[in-house]
C-alpha cells in the first residue's frame, strides 16, 4: 500500500505520518529525511540539492523526483511507503504515478489534512521567545502569565522574524498543496479529506479510519 499525505505547514503532517506508519506498519518517507541522508552522504543528487537547500531555496522538482526514485527502489519500500512532503506539485505526482505503476503498483490513498487559515496562523505565527534565557511560548497553547514576560525569568519576550504574521501568511500561500495537485488525487478517486482542527488523537484515528 503507498499513502500520500497532504496538507498545509502547521497541519500536522509529519506527526501524524510517523502514527499512522507506525500503526500500518509501512515505510515512512519523508522528503526532509530524504534530502538530509544524501546531503549527509554526500551524493551527487545530495551535493547538487544542498547548493538550493543553503541558498533557503525550493530544490527543483527533476533533483527531488531523481532522489525519491532512487529512496522507493529500495527493497524496504517494495512492500508500500507513507509519503510525507512529497509530491508537492502535479509534476512530481505523475512521476510518482509513473514509477509505481512499473512497480505494478499504484498509490491507493491520498490523505488531505485540511485546516482553516486562521487556525494555522494561530499555530505557526504564535510563538514567542525569552530574549534572556531563550524559553519558548506561545501565545494560544502556552502563553505566558503575564504578556510578554517570561515567566521562568522575567525577560522580554520577542517574536522571531518568521513567525510573524506577515512572513507566516506568506510562507502558507507558498506552501499549501497546490489546487491541481489536490484535484489530480480526487480524479483518480484516491482523495480523501480529515478535518485537521481536530484534537491529535482524533485526526489520527480518523486518519486510520480512512485508511480501513
Amino acid at each position: 500500500m503507498y499513502i500520500v499525505l497532504l496538507g498545509p505547514p502547521g497541519a500536522g503532517k509529519g506527526t501524524q505520518a510517523q502514527r499512522i506508519a507506525a500503526a500500518t506498519q509501512l515505510l515512512h518517507i519523508s522528503t526532509g529525511d530524504m534530502f538530509r541522508e544524501n546531503v549527509k552522504n554526500e551524493t551527487a543528487l545530495g551535493k547538487l540539492a544542498n547548493q538550493y537547500m543553503a541558498k533557503g531555496e525550493l530544490v527543483p522538482d527533476e533533483v527531488t523526483i531523481k532522489m525519491l526514485l532512487e529512496r522507493i527502489s529500495r527493497t524496504d519500500a517494495k512492500a508500500g511507503a507513507m509519503f510525507d512532503g512529497f509530491p508537492r506539485n502535479v509534476v512530481q505526482a505523475e512521476a510518482l504515478d509513473e514509477a509505481l505503476r512499473g512497480n505494478g503498483a499504484k498509490v491507493d490513498f491520498a490523505l488531505l489534512i485540511s485546516v482553516r487559515d486562521a487556525e494555522l496562523m494561530a499555530r505557526l505565527g504564535g510563538r514567542w521567545i525569552c530574549r534572556t534565557c531563550g524559553k519558548l511560548y506561545h501565545e494560544k497553547n502556552d502563553p505566558p502569565k503575564k504578556h510578554g514576560i517570561c515567566d521562568a525569568c522575567g525577560g522580554e519576550l520577542y517574536q522571531r522574524e518568521d513567525d510573524r504574521p506577515e512572513v507566516v501568511a506568506s510562507r502558507l500561500e507558498k506552501q499549501k498543496p497546490p489546487a491541481a495537485l489536490i484535484e489530480h488525487y480526487r480524479k483518480a478517486g484516491t482523495l480523501k479529506e480529515i478535518n485537521g482542527e481536530q484534537p491529535l488523537d482524533a485526526v489520527t484515528s480518523a486518519l486510520l479510519e480512512a485508511i480501513r
